[in-house]
């Protein structure tokens, strides 16, 4: 319905526009930029546990992003909710226990393993090797390091 598709492209908007970036942005600067900046590097920490709990408060209500239905949004918030101790380091869990068991259970799905052992088969970013440069940016002209 109307306000469903509303309230799915709020989300879908907000994790492309909020959390991805807030959430990106502080593991960089935490751990690829080349020099360490302590004004990026508290403001970005801040902004990604600023959007993580948001996401804790909203499902300390329901069990998923709308509700007792799991759809895009779910699918959507679920590649950056997932990293939540990779982004604001071990530990973090402890602080975000709603969100722990949202993320718990979607994992547990059978197309999130699929996603997880298809992540799995190749290394992140500076770590990135020939193999994976070319399955993931074939597409491109030229190699991307």
């Amino acid at each position: 319905d109307l306000r469903g598709r509303k309230a799915v492209l709020e989300w879908l908007f907000w994790q492309v526009g909020g959390l991805g970036p807030m959430a990106g942005q502080n593991h960089h600067f935490g751990t690829y930029a080349p020099e360490k900046i302590p004004y990026a590097m508290n403001r970005y920490a801040f902004e990604a546990q600023r959007h993580f709990k948001i996401l804790e408060d909203r499902l300390s209500k329901q069990p998923y992003m709308l509700g007792d239905t799991y759809t895009i949004v779910d699918m959507n918030v679920w590649g950056w909710a997932r990293m939540v101790p990779t982004v604001l380091g071990e530990g973090a869990w402890d602080k975000f226990p709603n969100l722990k068991r949202y993320i718990d259970g979607i994992n547990a799905r059978p197309a999130a393993k699929v996603a997880g052992a298809l992540k799995d088969r190749h290394k992140f970013k500076a770590e990135m090797d020939a193999e994976a440069n070319k399955a993931l940016f074939g597409h491109l002209s030229q190699t991307v390091a």
